[in-house]
């Protein structure tokens, strides 16, 4: 069974191009980049996923 991502492509991008590991990525793809990366995109998916909620109330 596969499993759909949450996140897409283009965000994901977007987030490691704000953090600096895109390069990483673009070299090695997502499997390259360190743990410590992976959570920070995930805490910034969040961040702006609150930004998106705030706005909307």
């Amino acid at each position: 069974m596969s499993r759909k991502g949450i996140m897409s492509k283009e965000l994901k991008e977007e987030i490691a191009k704000d953090l600096g590991f895109y390069d990483v990525v673009k070299a090695e793809g997502w499997g390259g980049i360190k743990s410590r990366d992976a959570g920070n995109m995930v805490k910034r998916a969040i961040e702006m996923a609150e930004q998106q909620t705030n706005k909307k109330k």
